[in-house]
């Protein structure tokens, strides 16, 4: 695996008025040259004067938040991140990496979740490039590679959870949006990491029912949830009623017998699980009546 070497250039701005200076030497080489009628002197001259010319392609620029990788005949020899007018030999290749902050959106994706339910699922992901060399050398084309991964890791997070739950200690799609962001985050990232790619961030960004199945399954959200309101008032009721009959036992405020407690038990559940509020009936004989 190819790593990174940050490597130094030299400033464009040292180096331009030094090879002016060749290129106007070799010119004024040349032209006494050309007066002496000497071949040899000649011939030096034009040497220089393109030495001077090859020179003049090792200036670049790099710019703010850029990386240019340096090869040279295909090895590797370092990157350049010092902003500014720069210059290297001019037989190295010098590749411009940008290292600024991305955002990739996914298209939307079907696929089914844990329940088996196809579900429509889409994600943003902030990304950008930390190591160049491996961005360059160890996949062909980082972006595409970004893309591509980050859906596979979109698809693969799906299956794990479902849409949704009414049970508070399991973690769905919909009901636990910063858990499931953070496990998104660290799976993009493991995948993207041999890109030399660090992901600063990654959140679901759209998430729904298939429309085949949207109506059905709005109706099944609705059951499951009355289901499970109706599960918490009966649990609230009996540990009301439970509460209540303790009470009345400690404190001798009446003495009941089973039968009548039995009948005081329907009473509160019927008040307390009742969809509309309770008539109350005024009781003008005993308990018996």
């Amino acid at each position: 695996m190819i790593r990174e070497r940050q490597r130094s250039a030299v400033s464009g701005w040292l180096m331009l008025p030094v090879l002016l200076a060749l290129a106007a030497a070799a010119l004024r080489s040349l032209f006494l040259a050309l007066q002496a009628q000497s071949i040899v002197w000649v011939l030096a001259s034009v040497l220089a004067e393109v030495a001077t010319v090859v020179g003049l392609g090792g200036f670049f620029v790099v710019n703010p938040n850029e990386g240019r990788v340096l090869q040279l005949f295909g090895a590797y020899r370092g990157t350049v991140r010092t902003a500014g007018l720069r210059w290297a030999s001019p037989f190295f290749t010098k590749k411009a990496v940008s290292l600024r902050v991305r955002n990739f959106e996914s298209g939307k994706l079907k696929v089914n979740d844990l329940d088996g339910n196809p579900v429509e699922i889409a994600a943003v992901v902030v990304w950008r490039v930390v190591d160049t060399a491996e961005a360059v050398f160890e996949v062909d084309s980082y972006e595409d590679y970004v893309k591509v991964q980050t859906e596979s890791a979109i698809r693969n997070l799906a299956t794990r959870y479902p849409y949704d739950t009414h049970d508070d200690e399991k973690v769905s799609l919909r009901g636990n949006t910063a858990s499931v962001a953070g496990d998104l985050k660290h799976e993009i990232q493991d995948r993207l990491a041999k890109a030399g790619v660090e992901v600063i961030e990654a959140r679901i960004s759209h998430l729904a029912y298939a429309p085949e199945i949207a109506a059905v399954m709005l109706r099944r959200q609705q059951a499951a949830a009355i289901i499970a309101a109706r599960a918490r008032i009966v649990e609230g009721a009996v540990g009301m009623v439970d509460m209540a009959l303790q009470l009345l036992s400690k404190s001798n405020v009446v003495q009941l017998d089973e039968e009548r407690k039995a009948a005081m038990v329907s009473n509160l559940l019927v008040v307390l699980c009742a969809d509309r509020e309770a008539q109350p009936v005024v009781n003008t004989g005993t308990l018996y009546q």
